[in-house]
C-alpha cells in the first residue's frame, strides 16, 4: 500500500518536471535558431554567399588604431565613401592581383576607382581599387584576435575539446540508459 503511494507520487513529481523540462529544451530550441539565423544573416562568410568577410591586420600601415593581429570584420556595402575603413583585393594586371589590403578610403569615386591609403601613410597605394574589388568596409574590430586564433588551433585546446566532447557523449549516453530502465 505505502509503496502504490510513493509510486503515485513519483508520476505526480514527474508529471511537473516534465513541462519545464520541455519548455527548457523548446527555449533552447529557439536560442539556437535565432543565433544560426544572426550568423546567417550577418556573419556569413562572403564564400558561403553571405556579405561578411574576415581581414587579418599585418603589417603597420594602419597603425596607431589597427596592429598586426588584429581581426576585422568587413561587410560588403551598397557604395562606399571617404573615411571608410575598407578591405579590398589588389586588382587585376598587378604581380600583387588577389592580396588583400586593408586601408581607409581618402578620395575618389566607384567610377574611376578609390584612392585609398594607410592610417600610418603619407602617399595613397598604387592601386585604385573599384566595387568590385573591395571585399567590405569595416564593421568590427576584434584587437589582438591572432592570439585566441593560436589557442584554438593549438594541440592543448584540441585535446581540451575532444576530452569535453567525450564527457559530454558519456554523461548523455549515461541518462539515456537511465531513462530506458523500468521503475519499480
Amino acid at each position: 500500500m505505502r509503496s502504490e503511494t510513493l509510486r503515485r507520487e513519483l508520476r505526480a513529481t514527474r508529471w511537473l518536471e516534465h513541462p519545464l523540462a520541455s519548455a527548457n529544451k523548446a527555449a533552447g530550441i529557439a536560442i539556437v535558431i535565432l543565433v544560426v539565423l544572426f550568423w546567417a544573416q550577418y556573419l556569413r562568410p562572403q564564400a558561403l554567399g553571405g556579405n561578411a568577410a574576415y581581414v587579418l591586420v599585418s603589417g603597420q600601415s594602419m597603425e596607431p588604431r589597427y596592429h598586426t593581429g588584429d581581426l576585422v570584420l568587413v561587410l560588403r556595402r551598397k557604395s562606399y565613401r571617404p573615411g571608410q575603413l575598407i578591405a579590398y583585393h589588389v586588382p587585376k594586371g598587378d604581380p600583387m592581383a588577389g592580396a588583400q589590403v586593408i586601408h581607409r578610403i581618402v578620395g575618389g569615386d566607384a567610377k574611376h576607382g578609390f584612392v585609398v591609403r594607410g592610417d600610418n601613410r603619407t602617399a595613397p597605394d598604387v592601386w585604385r581599387p573599384k566595387p568590385g574589388d573591395i571585399i567590405g568596409a569595416k564593421a568590427l574590430r576584434l584587437p589582438h584576435a591572432i592570439v585566441v586564433l593560436q589557442y584554438l588551433r593549438s594541440p592543448v585546446f584540441l585535446g581540451i575539446l575532444a576530452a569535453a566532447l567525450v564527457f559530454v557523449y558519456v554523461l548523455a549516453s549515461g541518462q539515456a540508459r537511465n531513462a530506458s530502465e523500468p521503475r519499480a
